[in-house]
């Protein structure tokens, strides 16, 4: 009962209660969580990121030396956008999914349409810990808006990792090294592959998966919800 009965008490909720934006407190739409103004007042992001270089620390807009490490953001990391991506990620509001793959579908470059959309896993441990893996609901609702096949499991997170929330660049780098395998590299190999997470902070999540993808010779990029500049 434990497991199922803090849904259907927020289940109850929702129907009793509309649901308030976050942002502002006005009436919204469940499915969205925010309001229609305060969704159109997340900062959007146009160029094409380099998580290697982000990772490093250089400037990462604007690379042109580092193919396959490619990265798109639809919104530049704000409390708006906080709210929405934390709602989805830790608060079981996994509804929210539909909606964003709207929003990641947007920032990608006009008339690309990858071979392969992927996501970036969880280990399992934490997946089992959570219930669910956010950036796979993010994959699975963006491949339906552009219409591009999803191939589930593609990556493989083989050793867990420390919380990247309190590491520094460098030591995000190190916990991230090696973390990913391609589970069947036959399946990826001259294939242009889309891969999924949510945020976008120093780079080493992204940088270590896309390593793992350009090893495995697929023709990789990366799409993310927002980039926490």
């Amino acid at each position: 009962m434990r497991g199922w009965a803090p849904a259907l008490a927020r289940d109850l909720m929702a129907f009793a209660l509309p649901q308030r934006c976050p942002g502002c407190g006005r009436e919204a739409d469940p499915q969205r969580f925010l309001c229609d103004g305060c969704r159109a007042s997340i900062p959007r992001f146009e160029s094409a990121l380099c998580v290697r270089c982000l990772a490093a620390g250089r400037e990462p807009v604007g690379c042109l030396a580092h193919r396959g490490c490619a990265t798109h953001a639809r919104w530049l990391y704000d409390e708006r956008a906080a709210r929405v991506i934390h709602a989805l990620k830790y608060g079981e509001r996994t509804v929210l999914a539909r909606w964003l793959g709207a929003e990641l579908a947007q920032a990608l470059p006009p008339g690309y349409r990858p071979d392969l959309v992927v996501d970036v896993p969880l280990h399992r441990t934490r997946r089992r810990e959570r219930g669910y893996n956010q950036a796979a609901l993010l994959a699975d609702s963006l491949a339906g808006v552009i219409a591009a096949p999803r191939l589930v499991a593609a990556l493989e997170r083989v050793r867990p990792t420390r919380a990247q929330a309190r590491l520094g660049p460098e030591a995000r780098r190190r916990n991230l090294a090696g973390a990913f395998r391609v589970a069947d590299p036959h399946a990826l190999a001259g294939r242009s592959v889309l891969i999924v997470d949510d945020v976008l902070t120093t780079g080493a999540t992204l940088e270590s998966a896309l390593g793992a993808l350009a090893d495995a010779k697929a023709d990789a990029r990366a799409v993310v919800l927002a980039w926490a500049a």
